[in-house]
């Protein structure tokens, strides 16, 4: 059966999963039960009417569904690369009920009616869109937007995703003005002046590929002044797509001393490393086959693909495995996707001249199946920083408990897929992992009660 996308104007879902593992992080739930949906809500024990479908579960997980703190629809302005109704379809077929759409749109969200536009525009999605908002004017890091005006038209946090607010003042006046309204602050934590130029991670690959190197302390320099920032105004800060380990140890102490800190890594941060800029494709968590950059000829397919440059750039193995256990020890809030599509003609070019980002909403959970597999996360600590820790730093509940609205995803993890253009959703493709097989197949996403992705199960006809 061919594959079907619904929206979240559809009407409610009424259907029963049997013998179904469930997995919710918001109650340590992991056993394998029924679980009824109700006219689009969790049911109170019993079973749906003997006409609505029943589903077998065996084999199959079901979670909260997730929410992507980091998400490029590109709507307005970029709709060749992505389109908020092609990029929630992605999300759902990913297994996301929620994806936050970052600001750096054509023209920017920094005006409350861009902010309703958005939230407009996304009724009849295939996902919930929530927006985060510019906090400076025209993202130029230089004028404070119109913050109240913005949250009152829907925006869940605020940032100049891409760049940091390059002034320490400025970024306490907007720690200070968000304080009140209790939204964070999502810093893209990079000093411009230690990155211009740069490619790839600093390092032996760099060095073996003749690329410019991007310094981790790049990073640990707006990490370290934002938490310092935070502990004196006490407003909310989120540092997104941490790359290294040394910020994440500034992020752990700063938590320790009971700072309002908050962070993400996204799945590539975690599975891919600067090898793969030379063409390796084994996963951070795997022995490495040859630990001399110059050991081996470069692979001509896979070496300077432009799909591997993104900002922050790939880890070095020592800082994907750290990522990995920030996971898993809690440190690390919430995996965010920067989901980042890109048109052919901006990724199909010489390295140096790629627009840095990769899709990520449909090969998320995947990736970190992989991880699970690999013994480094839990399952129910992945579902966590899929679902639960993400939705709750935006004021979204998660759970699986009776009497609910229905938001959750049903996948099989045992089953493995092929990353093709033929299928992803998303209008662009750029990804290293084109050709690659991957653990876990989204079966069904059902968001507020609506179902928005069917994988063959046969609820949407």
């Amino acid at each position: 059966m061919t594959p079907r996308f619904g929206s979240l104007s559809d009407a409610p879902a009424t259907f029963q999963l049997t013998g179904v593992r469930v997995v919710d992080p918001s109650d340590g739930t992991d056993a394998v039960r029924d679980l009824a949906v109700v006219e689009g809500r969790i049911a109170n024990g019993g079973s749906p009417p003997s006409d609505k479908p029943r589903l077998d579960g065996r084999g199959l997980v079901v979670a909260p569904g997730f929410c992507d703190l980091h998400a490029h629809l590109r709507e307005p302005g970029g709709e060749g690369a992505e389109t908020i109704a092609s990029g929630t379809q992605a999300a759902a077929h990913g297994g996301y009920t929620t994806v936050c759409a970052m600001p750096n749109t054509d023209p920017p969200l920094d005006e409350a009616p861009r902010v309703a536009w958005v939230a407009s525009r996304a009724r009849d999605a295939s996902a919930r869109v929530r927006v985060v908002a510019a906090v400076t004017r025209g993202r130029a890091g230089e004028t404070l937007t119109d913050i109240d005006e913005m949250a009152g038209a829907g925006a869940v946090a605020f940032s100049d995703d891409g760049a940091a607010i390059p002034s320490s003042h400025l970024a306490r006046i907007a720690l200070q003005a968000m304080g009140p309204l209790g939204l964070p602050l999502i810093e893209h934590p990079e000093d411009p002046n230690l990155a211009t130029a740069t490619l790839m991670r600093a390092g032996p690959v760099a060095t073996r590929l003749g690329l410019t190197g991007w310094p981790p302390s790049a990073e640990l320099v707006v990490v370290e002044r934002d938490i310092a920032l935070a502990e004196e105004t006490g407003g909310r800060l989120h540092l997104t797509h941490l790359s290294t380990a040394a910020a994440l140890d500034a992020v752990r102490r700063a938590k320790d001393r009971g700072v309002r800190v908050t962070c993400d890594v996204t799945p590539h941060h975690l599975a891919m490393t600067d090898a793969w800029v030379a063409g390796d494709r084994d996963f951070s968590w795997d022995e490495p086959r040859d630990t001399d950059p110059f050991g081996q000829p470069l692979d001509p397919d896979h070496a300077y693909d432009g799909a591997c440059r993104v900002n922050p750039p790939l880890a070095s193995r020592e800082d994907a495995l750290a990522l990995l256990r920030g996971v898993a020890d809690g440190t690390i809030d919430a995996i965010a996707t920067d989901h980042a599509p890109h048109p052919p003609e901006r990724t199909l070019v010489e390295f140096a001249e790629a627009a840095p980002g990769m899709i990520g909403l449909e090969t998320a959970l995947s990736i970190g199946l992989a991880a699970v597999e690999a013994g480094c996360l839990s399952l129910s600590t992945l579902l966590a920083a899929l679902s639960t820790g993400p939705a709750a730093l935006i004021g979204e509940e998660r759970g699986l408990r009776a009497g609910a609205p229905a938001d959750l995803v049903v996948f099989d993890s045992s089953a493995r897929w092929r990353v093709e253009r033929e299928t992803i959703a998303s209008r662009s493709t750029n990804t290293p992992l084109l050709g690659m097989e991957l653990p876990g197949v989204v079966r069904l996403t059902v968001a507020d009660g609506r179902v928005t992705y069917d994988e063959g199960v046969g609820l949407l006809v």
